[in-house]
């Protein structure tokens, strides 16, 4: 491992950063020094904008891939590098607006009860009641859930935040078939390996499965039943400009025309 990775490492742990993040910034600071063959302290704003129309242009990336790609390389030039480079030099592109799939009543109950494993419906109907994300869910432990108090702990999610969401009679009932099926110690949805908790890519294939199963053809993901859970549990008296504060990580727009809808 060369200096400036330890000290990229470093930096992003004094600040917190999520795994996930060191990963992805890390990554993109390597394959832009590795597309240039050489050290990134020897790179500047011209070889920056030059990966920049690559990423666009050649490689064809995602909005998303690119913007990690970019949030990388102004941290590794302000923090690790402390480099006085005019952060207009790497611009972000406008962010895409695009609507979420939204699942029917009829699509979510007969993908619910699609897969025949137990293990599989307890995992998509914990995204379903909670409305939690993927991530959240592959660190749910044991102890994580109160039946008595009827709620789920949630430790971690995104900004490092700790939350707690109800747990509902009905999920109840599920998790309780489940833990008697599983017989689970430590994590609630362990994966391969017993000590390490279900992957996310596990996830991902337990709802494409169970939607394929169902016959539904839309695009579905996790996401997709968090989206239904958001506007599933929206208390009927909220006012527009509720809802509007309420959801506008999704974009005002977006909601408005759902709310008029």
């Amino acid at each position: 491992m060369t200096s400036l990775r330890q000290r990229m490492l470093e930096d992003l742990e004094i600040r917190n950063y999520a795994p996930a993040t060191v990963e992805c910034y890390v990554r993109s600071v390597a394959e832009f020094a590795k597309h240039f063959n050489r050290s990134p302290d020897q790179l500047g704003p011209e070889e920056i904008r030059s990966w920049q129309l690559f990423l666009i242009r050649e490689k064809r990336v995602k909005t998303s891939s690119y913007i990690q790609a970019i949030c990388g390389l102004r941290f590794f030039y302000s923090n690790t590098l402390n480099r006085k480079i005019d952060i207009d030099r790497i611009p972000l592109p406008r962010y895409e607006m695009k609507l979420p799939v939204i699942l029917s009543k009829e699509e979510v109950k007969a993908m619910l009860e699609a897969p025949k494993n137990l293990g599989h419906r307890a995992t998509l109907a914990t995204l379903y009641g909670c409305g939690v994300r993927v991530s959240e869910e592959t660190n749910l432990k044991v102890n994580d859930i109160d039946g008595v108090r009827k709620v789920i702990s949630i430790r971690g999610g995104k900004g490092h935040k700790d939350r707690q969401v109800m747990l509902a009679p009905s999920l109840r009932e599920v998790l309780v078939a489940y833990y008697r099926w599983k017989h689970p110690t430590d994590w609630l949805f362990p994966g391969a390996k017993p000590d390490c908790p279900i992957s996310r890519e596990a996830v991902f294939e337990t709802c494409r499965k169970a939607a394929r199963l169902a016959g539904i053809a839309k695009p579905v993901h996790p996401h997709s039943l968090r989206h239904y859970a958001e506007f599933r549990t929206m208390p009927s008296r909220l006012t527009v400009p509720r809802i509007l504060a309420r959801f506008q990580h999704l974009g005002l727009g977006i909601v408005r025309d759902r709310c008029n809808g």
